[in-house]
């Protein structure tokens, strides 16, 4: 399950010029602008990740043409990291291990493409406003407030830029108005050429590289085997897949529930030797993770949302009923 965490951390971790259209006034049509601006911009920058006592410091370079969505994302500080979008193909490359995990480009991205292209429904679970203009890495920015309707996800604070509406920084914080963490560009140009050099891996993962491919299969909601016995509110089953566990392991069942915003991960897989270790709750940086087992499986629940909200989940997920 380790495996599966560091892949959903470095991999949640995608037209040429901008289209600067007139800056829309309510809050709703700014949001679609940033999810617009985050997947079809060309960009290059440099943003900062906080979290708690945490800093680190990031490279991004990211092209869309008529063959498609390139992105390159290197991590600056400690040890090397990068992920490489091709396409719907993503790429974790983790020198220090030799190690390349393989992946979908699936519904939640990284930073600036942090809204999905769907918004339906959000405004159910938040109350959406907008805030103080700004300005953000020398850019004259838009603030837009997300203030959860309940206590079961956080709110968030975005910062887009006036003219393209591509999202120059991303605030998290708790019922307290806490920072949880923080995503910022130090630097950024929107918009023009974006050389493809900048888009390669800059290690050569060839011969002694492990490659894992961590590619799931979807499967119809409905033949999952397993359900939620109460609904979480503002959250619904988004996608259901299976995915490889490692040699010899089988399989691990993934489900994601979502309110459009917020995504709570659900992984189910045969308990083994040692995996029941450390049940209950759990945070690891913005993530909050909750563990337990039933019926000889291991239930393993995260997401950047309130511990109450991975709990509710973690202890309604149930076998289906046959």
């Amino acid at each position: 399950m380790r495996f599966f965490l560091a892949v959903i951390g470095l991999c949640s971790l995608l037209v040429p010029a901008p289209a600067f259209a007139e800056t829309p006034s309510d809050p709703l049509s700014w949001l679609g602008r940033i999810a617009s601006a985050g997947q079809r911009l060309n960009y290059v920058g440099t943003f900062i990740y906080q979290s708690g006592g945490h800093v680190e410091t990031s490279r991004i370079a990211h092209r869309v043409d008529a063959g498609g969505e390139y992105e390159r994302l290197e991590v600056l500080d400690g040890s090397p990291r990068e992920v490489v979008r091709n396409g719907s193909e993503v790429r974790c490359v983790l020198p220090e291990q030799k190690t390349v995990i393989i992946d979908e480009a699936g519904g939640r991205r990284a930073f600036p493409a942090r809204l999905p292209a769907s918004l339906v429904g959000l405004a159910e679970s938040y109350r959406i406003r907008k805030g103080e203009a700004g300005r953000v890495a020398g850019l004259e920015a838009q603030a837009l407030v997300l203030e959860p309707r309940d206590d079961l996800r956080y709110g968030y604070t975005l910062w887009a830029e006036v003219q393209s509406g591509l999202l120059l920084k991303s605030r998290m914080v708790d019922e307290r108005g806490g920072v949880i963490e923080q995503f910022t560009f130090s630097d950024v140009r929107i918009g023009g050429e974006v050389d493809g050099e900048l888009l390669k891996s800059r290690f050569d993962t060839g011969d002694g590289w492990r490659v894992v491919n961590a590619r799931g299969s979807a499967m119809p909601k409905s033949e999952s085997g397993w359900q939620l016995l109460e609904p979480l509110p503002g959250y619904a089953l988004i996608s259901v897949m299976r995915r490889p566990l490692g040699r010899d392991r089988g399989q691990a069942l993934h489900m994601v529930f979502s309110d459009g915003l917020a995504a709570i991960s659900v992984f189910i897989e045969p308990v083994g030797d040692g995996s029941a270790i450390g049940l209950g709750p759990v945070a690891s940086g913005a993530i909050n993770i909750y563990k337990r087992t039933v019926d000889g499986h291991l239930i393993t629940v995260l997401g950047e949302v309130p511990e109450r909200a991975v709990r509710r989940i973690g202890d309604g997920i149930q076998p289906a009923a046959q």
